[in-house]
Parts: C-alpha cells; sequence; structure tokens
C-alpha cells in the first residue's frame, strides 16, 4: 500500500500560498509571495533532499502543477531531472492538456481516485503545495504523514493548509529540526482520534456554573 505524504511550505499562521516568488499565486491579492526565500539555508536543503531521496510519486492540484510545468522542464537545478521522471498525478477538472511528461490526470472524485492509488503498487505519492487537493485529503483521513517546513514569517491572510473540515486527529512528531534561519522542519503521522481531559476543579464554584449557563445560552 502507497503513503500519501502531504509536504508544504506554511507559515506561522499556516498560510502557503506563492511560497517561491511573487508571480507564482497573487490571486485574492496575495501581496506577499516569495515569503520562503529569504530564510533558506543548508539545513532546509538537506532535509528537502533526503525527503526526495526515496522512491515517490507527485501528486498536485492543477495549479501547483501548472506552476511547476513552467519551471522544471527548463531548468537543469535539482531537482529537475527527478521531477521530470516521476509521474505526475493531477487532480484537476480542467480539459486543457497536461503537457509534462508523465502526467496523468485523476478523473471523478479526487479522494476517490487518490484511495485508488493508494491501495495499489508504487512508491509513496507526495503533494507538493496544491492547498485545495491537500484539504480534500484531509478531509477524507488520507494523509498519511505531513511533511512541514513552518516559516517564521505571519502572513494573515492567504491560502490555508489545514481547513475547517480536516478530520480530527492526534498527530506524532517523528522528526524535527531547526534551520540557522528559525524554520522548523519537521515530520508527523497520524495516530488515532482526538483524546481529551479536563483541568477544571471536581467540584465547579457558583461562578463557574454561571458561566456555563451563560455559554449554553449564547449557543
Amino acid at each position: 500500500m502507497r503513503k500519501v505524504i502531504a509536504g508544504a511550505f506554511v507559515s506561522i499562521d499556516g498560510v502557503m500560498q506563492a511560497p517561491g516568488g511573487p508571480e507564482e499565486d497573487p490571486t485574492g491579492g496575495f501581496a506577499h509571495g516569495g515569503w520562503v526565500f529569504p530564510h533558506w539555508d543548508e539545513v532546509i536543503d538537506s532535509f528537502m533532499g533526503e525527503a526526495f531521496s526515496r522512491p515517490f510519486d507527485l501528486l498536485l492540484g492543477r495549479r501547483t502543477y501548472d506552476i511547476f510545468a513552467a519551471h522544471w522542464p527548463f531548468t537543469q537545478e535539482e531537482p529537475a531531472a527527478l521531477f521530470n521522471s516521476v509521474t505526475k498525478y493531477v487532480a484537476t477538472s480542467s480539459t486543457r492538456p497536461l503537457a509534462w511528461q508523465n502526467s496523468v490526470k485523476l478523473d471523478g472524485d479526487v479522494p476517490r481516485a487518490v484511495a485508488r492509488l493508494k491501495a495499489g503498487d508504487g512508491p509513496d505519492l507526495l503533494t507538493q503545495g496544491s492547498s485545495v487537493l491537500v484539504q480534500s485529503l484531509l478531509a477524507a483521513g488520507l494523509v498519511d504523514e505531513l511533511f512541514l517546513l513552518i516559516f517564521p514569517v505571519i502572513l494573515g491572510r492567504g491560502k490555508k493548509l489545514i481547513g475547517e473540515d480536516a478530520m480530527a486527529a492526534e498527530w506524532e512528531l517523528l522528526d524535527s529540526r531547526t534551520a540557522s534561519t528559525g524554520v522548523i522542519v519537521s515530520r508527523y503521522r497520524p495516530t488515532g482520534p482526538v483524546r481529551t481531559g479536563s483541568f477544571a476543579l471536581a467540584e465547579p464554584t457558583s461562578a463557574e456554573l454561571a458561566r456555563r449557563e451563560a455559554m449554553a445560552k449564547e449557543g
């Protein structure tokens, strides 16, 4: 069975839009494209190299696919040769052709299509960017690992990694490193349902009971 590994560059407040440059994705008036560049260092290079050292296919949303397809076939920088050679599975409703070599359109319901891919043979499925796609996979409980680079910036607005319909779960930290620029590079995997508890007093005070009653009225 294949794993889905969701890889993303995110800000402290969870924004993942246009990390690589101002022209990547200015939709919605996003004005901070390229926010990753000033914080890149050798630790991040090393971690990314490790992530791409294991066999994988790419799993991309259409906007990220178009960004990649306009870049990687036209450069010699790493990991261009690798990205060009692997299979690219693309979640898209567009009828525009997928011109980048080894590209495959995911037809119909995307989470179901990804579930079928997971059940088959082959390398792990690695997302890059693709916020809409990743949110749908998190909502369907299809993500087996989160590979996050958390940058020390707050962007305030923009496309987010986690949507409100994400499946609630606890996640285990597998690895964490800190770059010289303050970027936290971490890997997580889901471990099961969210556990809860309470720090409340065993016998609630009258003030606490009144507070709870007021909250209940607010709905």
